[in-house]
């Protein structure tokens, strides 16, 4: 199996690994430099390093990149540590780089208008894909979103189908009206998306919490990872300065500095106040 083909497969499905591949050698070896080894997300691997304790280490710190989406640089002495080359005879030492391996992140607009406009094109140029969707064809299309790399069109029904957002997925609610509002939010708030997040005032969140609260079917801690009002606070008013704000705090998400989203969140026992 080609490792890359692999990758790409991979990416493609939303799924995380973690690419291990050996950057230094010095003497005897069980491999040999640029040698490497895929391991993905529920464990398995793709080619070698050489096997023996080594691999195992990289194995094991491969679930820390993952996790932790940072790379790592490995340094193994064979002299000191002859554990490693599992009875070879082997004397010298190597060092392996581990990289994760993720999906490009996705950003998910439901509503075409003027903030989407700006959102979609800053998003791009932060590295998002973008997918755009609306209920009219007008605001949802290739020549108002030439680069995005899906629009819909249609009714929200019909659109949430389709749609296949996982853990690197960003969605963002920012509809003409409350009730399409509505409906993205509750389907959104049943996704594994990483980010949530929706335009619009407190009062605007205290009102659908408490439709949603009489629904049933969504649990209270669902509402915690809603960011809304979306977007840093950075004084924004204009179409432009709502997108920067809004991208700016996905960016925050995805590199896991953002302040935790529970403080803007509420739950049926400590609602802020409409307003």
């Amino acid at each position: 199996m080609d490792i890359f083909e692999e990758i790409a497969k991979l990416r493609k499905e939303g799924r995380k690994a973690a690419l291990a591949t050996i950057i230094d050698v010095q003497g005897s070896v069980p491999s040999y430099e640029t040698s490497k080894i895929l391991i993905r997300d529920d464990g398995s691997i793709v080619g070698t390093v050489g096997g023996g304790c080594v691999e195992a280490e990289v194995w094991a710190v491969a679930q820390d990149v993952m996790r932790e989406e940072k790379p790592r640089r490995l340094h193994f002495n064979l002299n000191q540590h002859p554990e490693y080359d599992e009875g070879l005879v082997c004397g010298g030492s190597l060092d392996v780089f581990v990289e994760p391996i993720l999906a490009t992140p996705t950003l998910y607009l439901f509503g075409g208008g003027h903030v989407s406009l700006y959102l979609s094109k800053i998003a791009s140029l932060a590295g998002f894909d973008t997918v755009i969707a609306d209920d009219r064809q007008a605001f949802a299309n290739r020549q108002r979103f030439p680069e995005a790399l899906e629009t819909y069109a249609g009714p929200w029904e019909e659109i949430f189908p389709k749609l296949r957002p996982n853990e690197f997925s960003y969605l963002v609610i920012a509809t003409r009206g409350h009730q399409a509002d509505l409906a993205c939010l509750r389907w959104a708030l049943q996704t594994p998306a990483r980010y949530i997040g929706m335009i619009g005032s407190r009062r605007k969140l205290v009102e659908f919490w408490k439709v949603l609260e009489k629904e049933g079917g969504i649990a209270a801690s669902g509402l915690e990872r809603l960011h809304s009002p979306v977007g840093l606070d950075i004084g924004a008013l204009t179409p432009q300065e709502i997108a920067v704000s809004v991208v700016a705090e996905m960016i925050a998400v995805r590199r896991g500095v953002a302040p935790p989203v529970s403080s803007l969140a509420y739950t049926p026992k400590a609602r802020p106040a409409a307003g």
